[in-house]
């Protein structure tokens, strides 16, 4: 979970020259908040390797859950 992500979301786009897509938010997020990606990585390993055996808990890639976060966020834009 990133803090403040709709306003990071809001300067991404702002940051963007061409239209933007999924592809074009994810892209210049990893660029302009490498941080905030990184601890989003670091909570999720975090969280692989504090799993017990043989129970699982569905937790998305952090790929998949900031594209996730930036599709729904560009559809209610």
């Amino acid at each position: 979970m990133i803090i403040n992500q709709e306003e990071l979301f809001k300067k991404t786009l702002e940051s963007l020259d061409e239209k933007p897509n999924e592809q074009n938010m994810f892209n210049q997020f990893l660029k302009l908040y490498p941080k905030e990606w990184k601890q989003l990585k670091v909570t999720f390993s975090k969280f692989n390797r504090s799993k017990q055996f043989g129970k699982t808990i569905p937790l998305p890639k952090p790929e998949v859950s900031i594209r996730k976060d930036i599709r729904v966020w560009l559809s209610k834009q």
